[in-house]
């Protein structure tokens, strides 16, 4: 199964709804049109929708990781939302709720970042 991306830009908040399973095939992808939303439409918080991931590894970690760093630059805010139980317990191990906040919805954080 291969990754869709939806993305949709709120005021200054990226959302990024993604279908399916995030791995090193999809990973650079996301990666990419992410990068570049935040650059072209001035971002400066993301919300990431991962209801409809069924699988992440390392390098969706990664991507993940990278886009809350570039997010950080801006003081802004990162959240995931409405995750499934796997992808959850592969946040958990990695310490991202550490650093990165869990809401459990979509509707939830954009009201939380002021823009619902």
């Amino acid at each position: 199964m291969s990754l869709t991306i939806d993305l949709e830009v709120k005021k200054d908040v990226l959302c990024i709804r993604l279908k399916g399973e995030l791995d090193h095939h999809s990973a650079e992808s996301l990666r990419k049109s992410a990068s570049q939303a935040i650059e072209k439409f001035q971002i400066n918080h993301l919300v990431l929708n991962l209801g409809q991931l069924s699988f992440m590894d390392s390098s969706g970690l990664g991507v993940v990781l990278g886009r809350y760093k570039q997010i950080k630059q801006k003081n802004g805010e990162m959240i995931v939302c409405a995750i499934s139980p796997a992808v959850k317990r592969l946040f958990e191990m990695s310490g991202l709720f550490k650093i990165i906040r869990l809401d459990e919805s979509e509707q939830f954080a954009l009201e939380r970042l002021g823009v619902a």
